[in-house]
């Protein structure tokens, strides 16, 4: 059974023939995405976004429902930052064409973002200098932070492509 085209070429120092065989499938895990500055700023994103959910739930809260949309805010940022970042690691972007995902991100980082500065906010202010609430809620701003370098440069990004390919 044939595992695909092979290519024949002839060798000029060899004087014959050789056979190569296609080159080999690096595999579905996507190990210069793992080592890129986007995989990385996804990983310290959810690193804060865990610790500002650790140090907000394991707080006496002084407001029950600033605190749990802090929280309920988190862990679905979370949540989508890991999505993203294993369908980037895994290449399943590959596989399901139909979903823009560029756009997709640049989304989520916008409606996540925001939810997460008011979250950060209304959190900081009901903090009443409570040591593990006040914490939660500089993690929260730094995640922010993050994010919003992330719009930038997924926005940076969309529109150098935009623009390169109109040129062309």
């Amino acid at each position: 059974m044939s595992r695909g085209p092979r290519v024949i070429r002839t060798d000029v120092s060899s004087g014959g023939a050789s056979i190569s065989s296609p080159p080999p499938d690096p595999g579905c895990l996507d190990r210069a995405y793992a080592r890129s500055c986007t995989a990385m700023l996804k990983v310290v994103q959810m690193v804060l976004l865990l610790i500002a959910f650790i140090c907000i739930t394991s707080s006496v809260w002084t407001d029950y429902t600033a605190y749990s949309y802090f929280e309920i805010v988190t862990m679905c940022d979370f949540v989508m930052i890991l999505v993203f970042y294993i369908v980037y690691l895994f290449r399943v972007y590959r596989m399901l064409t139909c979903i823009n995902w560029p756009l997709a991100e640049f989304l989520h980082y916008l409606i996540g973002t925001s939810l997460l500065l008011i979250a950060s906010f209304v959190a900081a202010t009901k903090s009443y200098n409570t040591g593990g609430l006040v914490a939660g809620a500089t993690f929260g701003f730094l995640a922010t932070f993050l994010c919003f370098l992330s719009i930038w440069l997924s926005y940076k990004v969309s529109c150098v492509t935009q623009s390169t390919d109109a040129a062309v």
